[in-house]
């Protein structure tokens, strides 16, 4: 079910997340960037937006189902805000359709850092990504 979701995860993947946000100037443009690739997020139907797939720890109505198929883990993950769903693009273009070895070893920190992004989001919004974050590699552990 979850497998057919979207593409994010090979397209676009962390490599082409970084290169995007290595060709931006400045926060504007990562800013404006992360609203596109929130666009890319596909809408999460709306009977799985239910409380049991709802993620706290997020100021916005975040919501995310899980599913390992194959030995790869799919996410379906959305919300109600626009910069959190560029978050979750970034995320999903790491982790998803992942093993659970890669998942775990995955250094978000640094990927994030590579980004610039820790520089940058407010205290609420770093608390919300990393609540998707948790929340995924709890799914997998």
């Amino acid at each position: 079910m979850l497998d057919s979701y979207t593409q994010i995860g090979r397209d676009p993947n962390a490599t082409t997340i970084r290169a995007s946000f290595a060709a931006t100037q400045g926060w504007e443009e990562q800013y404006r960037l992360l609203i596109q690739l929130g666009k890319q997020l596909p809408p999460l139907p709306v009977e799985w937006q239910t409380e049991d797939h709802r993620l706290h720890g997020c100021e916005s109505h975040t919501w995310l189902l899980a599913e390992e198929r194959g030995g790869l883990w799919h996410f379906a993950c959305d919300s109600d805000a626009r910069i959190v769903r560029g978050l979750i693009v970034i995320v999903l273009a790491a982790l998803n359709r992942q093993s659970s070895a890669a998942i775990r070893s995955f250094d978000m920190a640094g990927y994030l850092a590579d980004l610039g992004l820790d520089k940058h989001l407010s205290p609420s919004r770093s608390n919300g990504l990393n609540a998707i974050i948790q929340a995924i590699r709890e799914r997998v552990a």
